[in-house]
């Protein structure tokens, strides 16, 4: 069932350039945010949003949650306008800003969840229990008590998570959740995201820049490119396509390892260090690293991650943009 529904959607901004020397006026520019985007969401599906910055994918969400007007298009959530009911369609979504906060500063995080309680009218018994529910998972009970600005970035990220589910909501944005945080943070993170969404059917819409975040969530992404929807499949189609060129470094406890590589993979050796590059549609990287480690004793090893920056750099040298 269509859940989120997006047709053509459109919006600009007017930049106002810094004034030049004998100008009285500073000059105008418009920049096209979104230049009519379309796409639908699945009832309980986890989609990855992603693009380079100033694709359009904060401003996606600011509209899907009902913050922005478009100039043009059509967009309904759960057969809501975002921008026109926007009364009653806060009740049902739940938002997260990697950057933003919806919890107060200087006070313990319980008296903000107890005012939103106040403010979603969320019933006493309703609360406790799924207080309950979310403390337990996002490990907040030693840190209720706690004003917002003594937590670090990862306990301010699972306290702002906590306050944008309380009143369970049937769509959750998630617009660079994880910007800033640590490993452990990030892998905590992640899993809430998966029980959340499996437990309570909870739709979620992501944007982010780590490509591990995508990797660990969602099996569909979407990506935008110049306010335009560039992708819209399977991670592993999206990889396949574009994630063309990958970088092993390794050093050996020998001089002389015996490597019995491909013709096809590049090999570049520097002061004991070996980098090899290959492409990961023709060799997968399990059977990469089974060579590299058939060759001798591995004293260092890096292997470069798959990044959407470089995807999105292929696609735009595919698509000529």
């Amino acid at each position: 069932m269509s859940y989120i529904e997006v047709n053509n959607l459109r919006k600009t901004f007017t930049v106002r350039k810094k004034r030049e020397k004998g100008k009285l006026f500073r000059e105008k520019e418009i920049v096209s945010a979104l230049a009519g985007i379309s796409f639908v969401v699945e009832k309980g599906e986890l989609v990855g949003y992603i693009g380079p910055n100033g694709a359009g994918k904060s401003t996606t969400v600011k509209i899907l949650s009902g913050i922005l007007t478009p100039e043009s298009g059509e967009a309904k959530v759960g057969g809501m306008i975002p921008w026109k009911d926007r009364k009653d369609y806060v009740k049902h979504i739940g938002v997260v800003f990697g950057q933003r906060s919806q919890l107060w500063w200087d006070v313990p995080i319980v008296d903000s969840y107890s005012l939103l309680k106040d403010i979603y009218r969320i019933p006493e018994k309703d609360y406790k229990s799924r207080m309950d529910e979310l403390v337990e998972a996002l490990q907040l009970e030693k840190l209720l008590r706690t004003p917002l600005r003594l937590l670090s970035l990862g306990q301010k990220m699972r306290a702002e998570l906590c306050g944008s589910l309380l009143h369970r909501p049937d769509i959750l944005f998630l617009d660079e959740p994880t910007i800033g945080l640590d490993a452990v943070s990030k892998l905590a993170l992640r899993d809430f995201l998966k029980w959340e969404n499996k437990e309570h059917g909870t739709t979620i819409m992501l944007t982010t820049h780590d490509m591990e975040d995508i990797a660990a969530l969602c099996s569909r992404v979407m990506v935008l490119g110049h306010g335009q929807k560039l992708f819209d499949g399977h991670l592993k189609d999206l990889l396949e396509r574009f994630d063309t060129v990958r970088t092993v470094t390794v050093k050996y406890n020998t001089d002389e390892p015996k490597l019995n590589l491909p013709e096809k993979v590049q090999v570049e050796r520097s002061d004991g260090e070996i980098k090899i590059t290959y492409s990961p549609s023709e060799i997968p990287t399990a059977n990469m690293l089974a060579l590299l480690q058939d060759a001798g004793t591995i004293s260092e090893m890096t292997l470069e991650s798959e990044n959407i920056d470089h995807l999105i750099a292929a696609m735009y040298k595919e698509m000529d943009l």
